[in-house]
C-alpha cells in the first residue's frame, strides 16, 4: 500500500506548513521501491543500511524534512521509522558540538548509532542519573547501567550521558564505540522488531576525545536533542495511525456483515469519522510544531524556548494519544483479524504504545504544557 499525496491527504492538508522540497521529499520517499514490504523489512541491519542508500539521514536535525520522513517511514515500516530516528538522536548531540566528522559518518549510514539517556532509575527525572565519568590522566572511565536503549545490537556507537561531578550540572556526553573495552550490552526482548537493549559500563576506559561539547554540557545536548526531535515522534504516531486508518477503510468496504458492507453501518460510519477528525488534528500539530522550531521569531531567547516547548509537547502528546485510539478503533473495526499475529492493524496496535513514552511521557508532556501557559 502506498500512501497517497501528502500534501492533499483527506487526513489533514498540512501545505501551509510546508514547503515544495518538503512535498517533493515525501513523494520520493513515499514512491521509493526500497520501502515496499518485504523479509529484508524485518532484518534491522538492512533496514539501517537501505535509510543510508536512500540519502535520507541527511535530513536530520531538520525539522519539517524530519517529520516528513518520519511519518512516511513509519507508514511503510514502524521499525524503519525507528531505526532512522535513533541515528538522528545520535546524530544531533554530535552536531550541536560541533563534531561533524562524526555526523558525517552518520548521515551517509556508514555508521549506526544510538542516544543512551535513560537509565533503570532515571527517566524522566534525568537528575537521578548514576553511571560517572571520572578523569584519570588523559582517559575518561564510564561506570553506570543505561537501559531501554534503542539499536543495541546494531549501534556501532553510542552517545552516552554520565555526571562528571554530583549534580546535574555535571552531565556530560560521551561518544562511546559499542565494541569498547567495559562496555557489555544486552538485548531485550520486545514483541515487535525493534532493537532495544541495556548497556552495562565497567570501568569503560576512553580516550579524552570521547568527550563531546564540554564537561556539563551534557544535560543541555540530552534536552536540545529531544526537544528537536519530539514533534517528530508525532509525526511517525501520524504516519502509524494513517496506515491504519487506510487498512480499516479498506476493510470495511469489502467485509460484509448481516448483509451488507460494514461500510453501511451507521455506527462504523462514525467511528471512520472520529479516526479521521483526529488524525487530521494530529497532523496539523506536528506540521505546526515543525513549523515553530523553524521559524524566525522576534522574541527573547527565553520566550523562544517556551513557545516551542508547549507547541511541540502538544503535537507530540496529541498525536501519540490520538494514534493510540484510532489504532485500538482500527483493530476492533477488524474484528478477529485485529489480533492475528502477521496483520498489519496488529503489528500496528504492538508498535505505537511505546510512542506515548519515549522521548516525554505523556504524563510529563502535561506539565510542560501547563508550565508554559500559566507562565511558571
Amino acid at each position: 500500500m502506498t500512501p497517497s499525496a501528502f500534501q492533499s491527504s483527506a487526513w489533514g492538508d498540512p501545505a501551509p506548513f510546508y514547503a515544495d522540497e518538503h512535498r517533493q521529499l515525501a513523494r520520493i520517499v513515499a514512491k521509493h521501491e526500497a520501502l515496499e514490504r518485504d523479509e529484508a523489512l524485518d532484518d534491522v541491519m538492512e533496514v539501517g543500511r537501505r535509510l543510508g542508500l536512500l540519502g535520507l539521514y541527511a535530513h536530520l536535525g531538520k525539522p519539517r524534512a524530519l517529520c516528513v520522513v518520519r511519518e512516511i517511514l513509519a507508514f511503510h515500516s514502524p521499525l524503519a521509522d525507528g531505526v532512522f530516528a535513533v541515528q538522528g538522536l545520535c546524530a544531533q548531540p554530535l552536531a550541536m558540538a560541533g563534531r561533524q566528522a562524526d555526523v558525517a559518518a552518520l548521515v551517509k549510514g556508514d555508521r549506526i548509532g544510538g542516544f543512551a539517556l535513560t537509565e533503570p532509575e532515571a527517566g524522566s527525572d534525568v537528575a537521578a542519573m548514576r553511571t560517572r565519568a571520572r578523569k584519570e590522566g588523559s582517559e575518561w572511565i564510564l561506570d553506570g547501567e543505561k537501559t531501554l536503549i534503542s539499536n543495541v545490537g546494531i549501534a556501532h556507537q553510542f552517545v552516552v550521558f554520565a555526571k562528571a561531578g554530583e549534580d546535574k550540572k555535571s552531565i556530560s556526553a560521551f561518544l562511546v564505540p559499542a565494541d569498547a573495552q567495559g562496555v557489555e550490552l544486552v538485548r531485550i526482548p520486545l514483541s515487535g522488531h525493534h532493537p532495544l537493549g541495556r548497556i552495562v559500563l565497567s570501568a569503560c576506559r576512553l580516550p579524552e576525545s570521547a568527550l563531546v561539547g564540554n564537561v556539563g554540557q551534557g544535560l543541555s545536548l540530552a534536552l536540545g536533542t529531544l526537544g528537536m526531535y519530539r514533534a517528530s515522534v508525532g509525526a511517525a504516531a501520524n504516519g502509524m495511525a494513517w496506515r491504519a486508518l487506510e487498512e480499516t477503510i479498506a476493510h470495511v468496504r469489502r467485509r460484509e456483515q448481516f448483509g451488507k458492507k460494514l461500510a453501511e453501518l451507521q455506527l462504523v460510519q462514525a467511528a471512520i469519522a472520529e479516526m479521521s477528525t483526529e488524525l487530521c488534528a494530529s497532523r496539523l500539530l506536528v506540521a505546526n510544531a515543525a513549523f515553530e522550531l523553524e521559524a524566525d521569531r522576534t522574541m527573547s531567547e527565553e520566550a523562544r524556548r517556551q513557545q516551542q516547548g508547549r507547541v511541540v509537547s502538544m503535537a507530540k502528546m496529541y498525536a501519540t494519544e490520538s494514534a493510540q485510539r484510532i489504532i485500538d478503533r482500527a483493530v476492533q473495526l477488524h474484528g478477529g483479524m485485529g489480533v492475528v499475529l502477521g496483520t498489519k492493524v496488529e503489528e500496528l496496535y504492538r508498535e505505537i504504545r511505546p510512542l506515548r513514552i519515549y522521548e516525554g511521557a505523556t504524563d510529563v508532556l502535561k506539565l510542560v504544557i501547563a508550565s508554559a501557559v500559566l507562565g511558571k
